[in-house]
């Protein structure tokens, strides 16, 4: 993109943030609970984990995606954390309602700044299933609710994704991947078959990690527009 188409990417960003501010507040509180959970498991290693945390952070702020997340006036609430082995998780940021742009800004900083935790456990991923309904069990009340998983392999320690939807409270819940290319065979397959849940349930692919920002930001403008263009 050139300077002046990307100027004017900003502009238009800005204008429609701006409008949207002004607006009356809708009688929904909330139009999306959207809980993102990313893989920190060992087959991530140091400058794959900075490429998924900055591309995460770089994506949120883009205009592309404020423009979906402020063009409504119900916001979004999010929730941010990261999955390896069975008892691994590690929360990066806690609920927030993203009712600003500087709210925005703030929940950016807190996903780049948040020191990594364990990074030599598996991947359990029906574990990280089972921690993501839990949290949006107890999110703030919104329209839809959204749990979003990235990684780059298949379950490999505790149950299965399958016992994880039988057994956690995934009723309401679309479940979405980012599938991760470069460390397992197939992976976009296996997410396929074992990650989605719910109706328009899709998986997004990053070629590696170095695609991570560019597929993050595909997927959460097509999460954020549905939604936003459902509540008007």
């Amino acid at each position: 993109m050139g300077f002046d188409a990307k100027y004017r990417s900003l502009v238009r960003a800005a204008l429609i943030i701006g409008v949207a501010l002004l607006l009356p507040q809708s009688a929904t509180a909330c139009r999306l609970a959207l809980a993102l959970g990313l893989d920190a498991s060992a087959s991530v290693d140091s400058d794959e984990h900075s490429l998924m945390r900055a591309g995460l952070a770089n994506a949120l702020t883009s205009p592309v995606v404020m423009t979906a997340l402020f063009e409504s006036a119900a916001p979004v609430a999010i929730f941010v954390y990261e999955w390896s082995g069975r008892r691994q998780q590690q929360v990066l940021v806690d609920w927030t309602i993203l009712d600003t742009p500087t709210t925005l800004t703030a929940v950016a900083a807190e996903i780049v700044a948040a020191p990594r935790g364990d990074d030599e456990f598996p991947t359990a991923l029906g574990y990280a299933l089972g921690f993501g309904a839990t949290q949006l069990a107890a999110a703030p009340a919104c329209d839809f609710y959204t749990l979003d998983i990235s990684g780059d392999g298949e379950n490999n320690e505790g149950f299965q994704p399958s016992h994880a939807f039988a057994h956690f409270p995934f009723d309401g819940v679309t479940v979405n991947g980012l599938a991760i290319g470069g460390a397992a065979v197939d992976i976009v397959e296996y997410y396929q078959r074992e990650i989605l849940r719910g109706p328009g349930a899709f998986i997004e692919q990053a070629r590696d990690y170095q695609d991570f920002e560019a597929a993050m930001l595909r997927k959460l403008e097509r999460e954020l527009r549905p939604m936003m263009l459902g509540g008007l």
